[in-house]
């Protein structure tokens, strides 16, 4: 079997899709992927063949501060100037498709996939990465970027989910038609049923995030995609770690931050009395003088350093929430938007942590958050979903596509 996968977005849409590439491989089948143009390196370094599709994800040159409120003419304008990424994944993964048997797509953003998969008479299969992103009675759909959460919205959830749909063909909808006639193929009235297709899959664990009621979609759970990771931590961070009792880790991956946030951050696990590691990632978090009880890193090795954490503060996204779950450790996550709201509420559900909302976090929420998190109940809480939280999700996924392609 020749599998290509496609990936879109950040480091957190990418990484589980190498997992599962990985796992192919192991199974003897071909792999080709098709991700964002800096990740193609990292793929390749794992003897994985990889093009580059769409724009390079990385840091903004500039720290963008909060997540902007976009009016609906200043999001129009976005998409006018940005590059056709559509266009850019149909000639991509038309010309990588060649000779393979299956395209899988992981997240939701998948374009083209459905319509090259067609025309080719080869299988298509959409992983999403959280509950939330499959339409469902049950759970409301992530806001759109550059939408806050509503929590006053008098919307239900069915109604909120017609709007999403609407916001999917306001996107999307003419580009795709566009490019499907070219193909030869009839258009299409729905995105998002489109993008999800009729192999829908839900690449999260079951213990975290189970599968919510979808009338007329069948969905198979995975359980979470997991790289295996065995690089060391560096002296550095395992001085500071032997140096004293388990400190807090806090860090907002991709995500961007105020330049006050650094001191919000130490200020509050100085109130209730903690050590601190923080991750710079793209908010570029740094220290806020010398003191011994801080560090500051790079990328480390979330599976090495997690376990030996007190808890973790992060922004919600499914891979950091998904890792701290089978650390066992504690969480206070702080969602800015889309499926970190939904991965807030399971964490607060499940007795795991605390939450408070990244728009309104201040010293004085956080130390508060971080008391209900740092209690003996959450972390009896924590320790025993670990046990029940798996780490084979790749695995699965990687002999169901062999079952059925």
């Amino acid at each position: 079997m020749r599998a290509l996968l496609a990936a879109v977005g950040t480091r957190g849409d990418v990484q589980p899709a190498l997992a599962l590439a990985l796992e192919l491989r192991k199974l003897g089948h071909a792999v080709r992927l098709c991700v964002s143009p800096n990740f193609v390196d990292w793929a390749k370094s794992l003897g994985l063949e990889a093009v580059p599709m769409g724009v390079e994800m990385r840091m903004p040159a500039q720290r963008s501060g909060a997540i902007p409120k976009l009016t609906a003419e200043e999001l129009r304008r976005l998409r006018e100037s940005t590059p056709d990424l559509i266009t850019d994944q149909f000639e991509t993964i038309g010309r990588a498709a060649d000779g393979c048997d299956v395209i899988v797509g992981a997240n939701a953003h998948q374009y083209a996939a459905p319509s090259i998969a067609e025309r080719a008479g080869i299988g298509c299969v959409t992983a999403v990465y959280a509950p939330n992103a499959l339409p469902s009675p049950d759970l409301a759909p992530p806001p759109t970027p550059g939408q806050a959460v509503d929590a006053g919205s008098l919307a239900g959830i069915e109604e909120q989910w017609s709007s999403i749909a609407k916001v999917w063909n306001e996107r999307a909808l003419e580009r795709i038609n566009r490019n499907r006639d070219r193909l030869g193929l009839t258009p299409i009235d729905d995105v998002l049923d489109y993008v999800l297709t009729d192999h829908t899959w839900l690449a999260a664990d079951a213990a975290l995030a189970p599968v919510p009621a979808t009338p007329g979609r069948e969905i198979f759970q995975t359980g979470t995609w997991v790289l295996a990771d065995d690089t060391p931590l560096s002296a550095e961070v395992e001085a500071f770690l032997a140096a004293g009792e388990r400190p807090l880790l806090v860090g907002f991956g991709s995500m961007p931050a105020p330049g006050e946030m650094s001191r919000r951050l130490i200020g509050a696990a100085r109130a209730v009395g903690r050590r601190i590691v923080v991750s710079r990632g793209w908010a570029e978090l740094d220290l806020i003088d010398n003191a011994a009880d801080c560090i500051a890193v790079g990328d480390v090795n979330h599976e090495r350093l997690l376990p030996r954490v007190a808890a973790v503060v992060h922004h919600g996204g499914a891979g950091t929430t998904a890792a701290a779950a089978r650390a066992g450790v504690p969480q206070v996550i702080t969602p800015m938007f889309g499926d970190q709201f939904y991965w807030a509420n399971r964490v607060v559900d499940l007795g795991l942590g605390a939450t408070v909302p990244h728009a309104t976090l201040t010293e004085e929420s956080l130390t508060a958050s971080l008391r209900e998190a740092l209690h003996p109940d959450a972390e009896v809480q924590a320790r025993t979903l670990a046990r029940q939280v798996r780490r084979d999700g790749a695995e699965i996924a990687a002999r169901r596509l062999e079952l059925e392609y």
